[in-house]
């Protein structure tokens, strides 16, 4: 999520510009040199931070579900103290509107390229990306205790689908609202999506 504040360190800007050239050009498109002069430094400059591209997708991919599951507990736990289960998922939903708007790339990334990762890194992703669903499906289960467990994760599915649809949305000001605007429309997609399992 984006929510960091400080300057970014080179490794996080070599990082940043990974992603978006693998998820412009695809991750065999893009060479070690094109992402160093991306970030102002030579290719070989790169390995003093990366073993090699291998490496960047990996943290890349690992790194975005790490952070997605780690800002859902904090959500919940903020949240929790209110004792309201309904803006533990709304508080949820913004979290997660802000990482569908502001990484965009990574999602194209995670689409395009998941398989490439070492089959320890993909398990890897895979358990926290379920350990995120489930964090949902708890709160969504309080929120609608009558809908059954695997309904709640299809809902779960269904809103992360609707929310990660951000890549093929196009660019800002080439029809695409305004980044504000597409936020609250993300918000009111999601909450209307939460709301029908009431209606079941």
């Amino acid at each position: 999520m984006s929510t960091r504040t400080a300057a970014p360190t080179r490794r996080e800007q070599i990082l940043k510009q990974a992603a978006r050239l693998f998820a412009e050009r695809g991750f065999h498109g893009v060479g070690v040199d094109e992402i160093g002069a991306a970030v102002g430094i030579s290719g070989p400059g790169l390995y003093r931070h990366f073993a090699g591209k291998d490496a960047m997708l990996a943290e890349l991919l690992v790194g975005i579900s790490g952070r997605l599951l780690d800002g859902g507990k904090r959500r919940v736990g903020g949240a929790d103290a209110t004792g309201d289960p309904a803006a533990v998922l709304a508080s949820l939903i913004d979290g997660h509107i802000d990482f569908a708007l502001d990484d965009r790339s990574l999602i194209t990334l995670h689409d395009r390229e998941l398989d490439r990762l070492r089959d320890s890194d993909r398990k890897l992703v895979r358990q926290l990306q379920r350990q995120y669903v489930e964090l949902w499906v708890g709160v969504v289960r309080e929120v609608h205790p009558r809908v059954p467990e695997a309904q709640a994760r299809g809902a779960v599915h269904a809103v992360f689908g609707l929310l990660n649809s951000t890549p093929h949305l196009g660019s800002y000001g080439s029809g695409l609202p305004g980044r504000a605007a597409m936020e609250s429309l993300l918000r009111r997609l999601a909450h209307g999506a939460f709301a029908a399992l009431g209606e079941a």
